[in-house]
């Protein structure tokens, strides 16, 4: 069920799914009671209760939507109890939040606050426009605003350089914007490096990266959009323990 897994910090949890989990996503032309059975129990195995994973409608842009307490009125992207927002990061005050990608960049990043205050929760769906625009970076300084200091970040499965072929013009676009995305693939021809490119704009803002996933291209018990273009979508997730959400 899932490719990565872990207890990142006292009862603050990262995980990534694979295909035994199934396909995550509604908007692949899966049956969405299926989808939705999925989804449900994938929570129930986590021990969530009543706290469903927080999803969103992806759009390869670079808008961060506070979910919860994490929400600025002032910003439409922010969405109401229970709205599914429109954006391509999430943050929350310990809320579980989940992105869904099939060769894209998940992004989950976790940071602490001052004793007794819940975590700052963020996801990330970071696709070449995304990238490009920052929206790892914007993601970023929406924790920061806060309150949070130290953070850490996981890179989860996504399609390497060496797999992702683009045209020339491509690469020199957001290698202009991310230089750390340039690369050549195994075959000779132009690529982006997306994992690289989030690995540098994450340690440009200072944030540590503790895991980066395999090339969702090379490892079939992954989805992969460029192998097959009919396929799921696999998540990446971030929860706590009801405790640590509470405190």
């Amino acid at each position: 069920m899932f490719s990565w897994r872990a207890e990142v910090m006292p009862g603050v949890w990262v995980a990534f799914t694979d295909a035994e989990a199934g396909n995550l996503a509604l908007h692949v032309g899966d049956d969405p009671l299926e989808v939705r059975r999925r989804r449900a129990g994938i929570e129930a195995a986590l021990g969530l209760g009543s706290r469903p994973f927080r999803y969103m409608n992806q759009v390869h842009g670079n808008e961060v939507a506070g979910i919860g307490a994490a929400a600025a009125p002032v910003r439409g992207v922010d969405a109401p109890a229970g709205g599914v927002p429109t954006a391509d990061a999430m943050v929350s005050l310990g809320e579980p939040l989940a992105v869904m990608v099939a060769d894209c960049v998940p992004v989950v990043l976790v940071g602490d606050r001052a004793e007794g205050e819940p975590p700052v929760l963020a996801v990330v769906h970071a696709g070449r426009p995304g990238v490009a625009s920052g929206v790892v970076p914007a993601a970023v300084a929406r924790m920061r605003g806060l309150g949070t200091a130290g953070l850490s970040a996981w890179i989860g499965p996504s399609v390497c350089g060496g797999c992702y072929e683009v045209p020339g013009d491509m690469r020199d676009d957001v290698a202009a914007r991310v230089p750390a995305a340039w690369c050549t693939t195994t075959r000779g021809t132009p690529g982006l490096d997306l994992p690289a490119a989030v690995r540098s704009q994450l340690q440009e803002a200072g944030v540590s990266v503790e895991y980066s996933g395999n090339c969702t291209l090379e490892d079939e018990n992954l989805f992969s959009y460029r192998r097959d273009r009919n396929t799921g979508r696999f998540a990446g997730l971030v929860w706590t323990d009801t405790g640590t959400a509470q405190r």
